[in-house]
Order: structure tokens, then C-alpha cells, then sequence
């Protein structure tokens, strides 16, 4: 019952500001109420360990047309990710305590909602748990994203990134019914071999890994700390699978993970000569998300998980620190020691994978990622805290320092990637060159940051092939409208008396 208890606090705290705003719309302890839900949910997840692990069952009725049930489980691999998404949730409320505090009561209540589905995901049992979260999360985000929209080719590219992941949730759905097609159990750790690469491929794709893409419409409009909750949510609540299963080496293994290589140095490039924090976002979630899915092929899902933690704990802090404060710029720099996979940090458990010659790329991604990090961190945020009352300032700060908090925790304590050495000969090559990169960046044009590619809703020119396949899409449906059209107009019965005696005649040349 402990995790219904922290998803019920987190929608019912939801609920009750969507209410509030409907009967008070100008109550003032509104940020108190979304407050103090998020606190009690982030403080019961930490109760989780006093208990773990224990499932969660919800079975479907009738048994006899819905054998498998909906599952969600706590152990020491969805406690690190739920930990993470909790964390993210309360900061994200505390760092708008510096904002009016009439307006955006709104926006708390969606980043509430998304924790709550974030915690589900990520808890998810089995491929039928995790298919439903999806699909929630996917539905919450494609009402925001249309909402937020401007013009019709951003509804389009929208429409575009939602119907890739669809079919993300349908290769779930696919490995869910292979595996109960071959009599195996409906559990991702018993699952068929088959089936757990389709979990894989829907990861990949619905985070633009494999194949590679952007499927993240402009979002200038949403703001800085819901924009922020609904990107890494909807990450972790995809990778979370990454820690489910264990895959073997198979025939397509270099491949995927070449696919994934390819797209780890692009997102860590982009990333790094991204012009600040908020528009170098989507490269910084496809490099990671790329950089734990190498990780899951290599047989290593613990450190898939500590890639997914880093995801939302490291660059939730970043994207969060919008005000101008030297303490805390200086404290991100812990976010930095998080990356760098060194002893004792929260993702020293990355190298225990099988090594091969990818390595190599996962090491210069990995060196990319914690540069453009660095750069960015230490760049400081362009707003100001001035006038901003004494509590503000420092719950907006607590904030900050909770998901820095996190990071540390989890390198010691909770899960079964804490407290762990490493590969040193790996992890110290990554962050010596991570430095030099770094360092260069400030000085070669090479490195200049690139004009901000999202403010005006355009996507990347990788994109262009599925914009063409969009194109194509069209064509083919005016040509079948038309060939309809032809068929149902007053030549509709010529055109089947002829289509009838070429097929008799046919049929009379073969007899």
C-alpha cells in the first residue's frame, strides 16, 4: 500500500488545487498546499526502505479474459528512480516559491499529476503496468504540448513525436504478448529473451535513441519548472524499464548498441555547443538516455538505472536554476562528480558492464555530457532574487540543495548501485577529458554555441527524414481520397465493369 499511499498524495494534493483554483482562484496558500503534498509524498518514498520490497496487485476482472495482473513493485532498483522522481517533484515546487503566487497553481497541480504517473512508471512490474503509465504520461503531455502550440506545423511535429511513441507503447504491448504466446511469466525479469529487446527498441525510440530523432516539440512555452518536470519525468519514466531486465548478447546486440553510440556523441555534442541550459534540453535527455541504454545492452541494468537517476537529479538542478546566486552555481558542481562515474558517486556502477569497443564512445559522450554540463552550470542563471522576500529566496534554494541531496544519497545508501568503486580506468580517462573539453570550449570557435534551434518551433534537420515520411504519408492519402472519389462518382460502376472483365479475363488466360 505504500505506493498507492505516495501516488494518492500526490493526486489528491493535485486535486485539490485544481478545486481550490475553481472556488478561491486567488487563495494565497495555494504553493503551501502543493507544498506540503509533495514533502509528505518525497518523505514516503523515503519510508519505502524501511519496507522494501513489497508489490502492489491490481487485478482486472473478469480472471478469465484478463489473467495477468497490473503489478508494481519496490525493491532496490525502483526505489532509486521513484526516489529521483520525488525529489524532482518537491523541488520543482519549492523553486517556484520565488514566483507571484496567485497564477500558477495550475502548473503545481500538473507537476503533482506527473509525479504521481512518474512513481507508477517507474515502479511498473510488468510490461501491462508500464504500458498504462505510458500512455497516461504520453496523453498528459500531448494535451500540454497542444495546448501550448502556435502554429500548425508545431501541432504537427507534436502530433509526429506522440505517434512515435505510440508505437513505443505497442512493441510493449508486442513483448507482453509474446511472452504470455510462449507461456513465460508476465514479469520483466522472466520474460522471454525475444520480447525484453523489444523493451528495449521502445525505450530507444521513444526517447529519439534508435532510430535517432527529436521527437520534442518546441517548448518556449511551457515554463522553466513544469517544462522542466514534464521532459525528465516522462525520461525516467521510460528508462525505468532499462533496470527490469537483464539482456544477453544476440546477433543485432552491436548493432543497437552502434545505433545508440551514434546517438549518445550526437546528444553530448549538441548538448555541449547548445547555446544555454533550456534549449540544449532535448540533447541533454536523448545523451543520457542514449548513454544508459548502451548501458542495458551491455548487461548492465543497474547502471542503465544510475544513468536515469543522473538524468533527472543532475539536469533537473540545472534547469532549475534560473535565479543569480554564486552559492548555489558553485554548488551544481556536484552535479559534475555525479557524471563523472568516479568512486562512490552516484553513477560509479556504469563501467561493471561487459567492455568492448563502444566503450569508447560511451566514454567520449560521457565526457561531452559533463563539459556542456560545466559549462552551463558555471554560467549562472540571467534572473534575480532581489525583492524576493527571506523565505523565498531560501525554500527556493532548499530546492536546489534537495535534488543536490539526492545525487549524494544515492552514491552511498538505497539501492544496489550505492556505495560502489567502479571502474577506475574508465571513469577517471572520462573526467580528465571531460576538463579539456572544457576547457576548450571556452577558447576555439569549434566549441561557439549554436543559435537557440528551438524558440521558434523548428526541428533539427535530423528530423527532415520523418518530416519527409510525413510528406509521403499525405501524398498517399490525397492519391487513395481521390482514387475513392473516382470510384464513388457516376464512373464509379464503368470503372468496376471494366476492373471485372480484366479479372475474368485473367482468370480465363490461366485456365
Amino acid at each position: 500500500m505504500l505506493i498507492l499511499s505516495v501516488c494518492l498524495i500526490f493526486f489528491l494534493t493535485a486535486m485539490m488545487l485544481f478545486v481550490l483554483r475553481v472556488v478561491q482562484p486567488k487563495a494565497r496558500y495555494a504553493w503551501l498546499i502543493a507544498a506540503s503534498g509533495a514533502t509528505a509524498a518525497f518523505l514516503g518514498v523515503a519510508l519505502w526502505l524501511a519496507q522494501m520490497p513489497f508489490q502492489l496487485s491490481l487485478s482486472w476482472q473478469p480472471k478469465a479474459l484478463f489473467p495477468a495482473p497490473i503489478l508494481f513493485s519496490a525493491d532496490k532498483i525502483s526505489w532509486a528512480l521513484s526516489f529521483s522522481v520525488a525529489a524532482l517533484t518537491l523541488a520543482v515546487v519549492f523553486a517556484a516559491a520565488r514566483r507571484p503566487l496567485l497564477i500558477n497553481s495550475l502548473s503545481w497541480a500538473g507537476a503533482l499529476l506527473l509525479g504521481g504517473l512518474g512513481i507508477l512508471a517507474t515502479a511498473a512490474d510488468n510490461p501491462l503496468a508500464l504500458l498504462l503509465a505510458w500512455a497516461a504520461l504520453d496523453l498528459a503531455e500531448l494535451i500540454v504540448q497542444l495546448r501550448s502550440a502556435r502554429r500548425k506545423k508545431d501541432s504537427e511535429q507534436i502530433s509526429l513525436s506522440f505517434l512515435i511513441r505510440a508505437f513505443g507503447i505497442a512493441l510493449v504491448l508486442w513483448a507482453y504478448i509474446e511472452s504470455l504466446a510462449g507461456g513465460g511469466n508476465v514479469l520483466f525479469d522472466s520474460i522471454s529473451p525475444n520480447a525484453k529487446i523489444y523493451l528495449i527498441l521502445a525505450a530507444g525510440l521513444r526517447l529519439g535513441v534508435m532510430p535517432l530523432h527529436l521527437p520534442f516539440a518546441a517548448d518556449s512555452a511551457l515554463r522553466r519548472g513544469f517544462g522542466t518536470m514534464l521532459r525528465l519525468v516522462v525520461a525516467a519514466a521510460t528508462l525505468s524499464v532499462l533496470g527490469r531486465v537483464q539482456i544477453s548478447a544476440t546477433t543485432f546486440s552491436p548493432l543497437w548498441i552502434l545505433l545508440a553510440s551514434v546517438a549518445a556523441l550526437y546528444g553530448g555534442w549538441m548538448w555541449l555547443r547548445a547555446s544555454d541550459e533550456l534549449n540544449g534540453r532535448p540533447y541533454w535527455v536523448i545523451g543520457m538516455a542514449a548513454l544508459s541504454v548502451m548501458a542495458a545492452l551491455n548487461g548492465n541494468p543497474v547502471g542503465a538505472i544510475a544513468w536515469s537517476c543522473a538524468l533527472v537529479l543532475v539536469g533537473g538542478a540545472l534547469f532549475l536554476s534560473s535565479a543569480q546566486d554564486p552559492r548555489l552555481k558553485y554548488a551544481l558542481l556536484v552535479g559534475g562528480w555525479t557524471l563523472s562515474s568516479l568512486p562512490l558517486s552516484l553513477t560509479a556502477s556504469v563501467w561493471n558492464g561487459a567492455f568492448n569497443l563502444f566503450a569508447i564512445f560511451a566514454l567520449v559522450a560521457q565526457a561531452l555530457l559533463i563539459a556542456g554540463y560545466l559549462r552551463h552550470a558555471l554560467r549562472g542563471g540571467l534572473e534575480t532574487l532581489d525583492g524576493q522576500p527571506s523565505w523565498a529566496k531560501a525554500v527556493y534554494s532548499a530546492g536546489i540543495v534537495v535534488l543536490l541531496a539526492a545525487q549524494l544519497l544515492l552514491g552511498f545508501v538505497g539501492w544496489d548501485g550505492a556505495f560502489k568503486f567502479g571502474n577506475l580506468l574508465l571513469a577517471l580517462p572520462a573526467s580528465i577529458l571531460a576538463l579539456l573539453l572544457f576547457g576548450a570550449s571556452k577558447r576555439f570557435r569549434l566549441f561557439a554555441p549554436m543559435r537557440a534551434q528551438w524558440s521558434g518551433g523548428e526541428g533539427e534537420k535530423i528530423n527532415n527524414l520523418y518530416q519527409w515520411l510525413g510528406s509521403l504519408y499525405g501524398g498517399l492519402t490525397q492519391s487513395l481520397r481521390f482514387v475513392a472519389e473516382l470510384l464513388e462518382g457516376e464512373s464509379g460502376v464503368m470503372w468496376a465493369l471494366l476492373f471485372l472483365i480484366l479479372f475474368i479475363s485473367i482468370l480465363a488466360r490461366d485456365i
